[in-house]
């Protein structure tokens, strides 16, 4: 029988997904963007505009669905619009995942969580992950949340602002990210995929949190070329928005993905993953 995957704002981690997925598979894939959905047939993915698109016909055919898109400000776009038809077909799904940020936990001044660590978000964005990480679980589905840290991987990552002298080492005594390579994000759900455990959430990162000034200052060394200076938090100047990410410091545990799913990380820490992202860019 034909799998089919429902994948709402089928964006980068969602594409590194369709990926890996055998060629049995039929993935239907939503774009706000005409030009992206372009993109997503040359990859073997059937595109809908939406909203826009009557989404019926794909989740009569699904069994399996994906959520990327991110929460507005009236909440999640796509309970928001079809709810009812996603919970009439509760019995029809194999496995629904949802992704989530590790933004739902909050500060926790540099210490370690988990998965069962309290969900206390720190920012606007936060609270309305966790809202939406509720919404979902109320529709009574196959449901797997899977909570990202930040996200880097092929087109995604320092060199380009390294380069362009537009890196910026941040300096904030204590904070440390948690970060993911968008392969291991995909393999993460292809395993899920195949060992489904509705009601489970999973955290999606390296093996190795550290200051984002390292990562800038090691993507520099890379490249042979001079690591940016060092600008103090509380003077840089920055916006609301570029401040707001330094809002909270964690170190995220990753340890549920290697014991439930059987997943060997292909980048455990971002040396790994930009070594990687440097040896595939095309020669000059």
């Amino acid at each position: 029988m034909t799998k089919t995957l429902v994948s709402f704002g089928h964006g980068y981690s969602a594409r590194a997904l369709a990926r890996l997925l055998p060629d049995t598979w039929r993935v239907i894939g939503t774009t706000r963007d005409e030009d992206r959905a372009g993109r997503l047939m040359n990859e073997g993915v059937e595109p809908r505009i939406w909203p826009g698109a009557d989404m019926v016909p794909a989740l009569n055919a699904a069994t399996h669905l994906l959520i990327s898109a991110a929460p507005d400000a009236e909440g999640d776009p796509v309970l928001r619009a079809l709810a009812g038809e996603i919970a009439a077909r509760k019995d029809q799904f194999e496995w629904v995942g949802y992704l989530s940020t590790t933004g739902v936990y909050g500060d926790h001044g540099g210490d370690w969580v988990d998965e069962d660590t309290a969900l206390t978000p720190a920012t606007k964005r936060g609270i309305a992950r966790v809202e939406a990480e509720a919404a979902w679980a109320e529709l009574d589905l196959p449901l797997h949340i899977f909570r990202l840290a930040g996200i880097y991987g092929p087109g995604r990552g320092p060199f380009a602002k390294v380069r362009s002298g537009t890196a910026r080492r941040i300096i904030k005594p204590g904070q440390v990210f948690s970060r993911t390579h968008v392969e291991d994000i995909a393999q993460v759900l292809w395993a899920s995929i195949n060992r489904p455990n509705p009601g489970a959430a999973y955290n999606v990162c390296d093996d190795d949190p550290a200051p984002p000034e390292d990562v800038i200052a090691h993507a520099a060394e890379l490249l042979g070329l001079p690591v940016p200076e060092a600008e103090d938090f509380e003077t840089a100047e920055m916006t609301p928005m570029a401040r707001s990410f330094y809002a909270e410091s964690k170190k995220v545990r990753n340890n549920r993905i290697k014991d439930e799913l059987g997943v060997v990380l292909r980048y455990p820490d971002y040396r790994v993953g930009l070594a990687d992202l440097l040896a595939r860019e095309p020669r000059a």
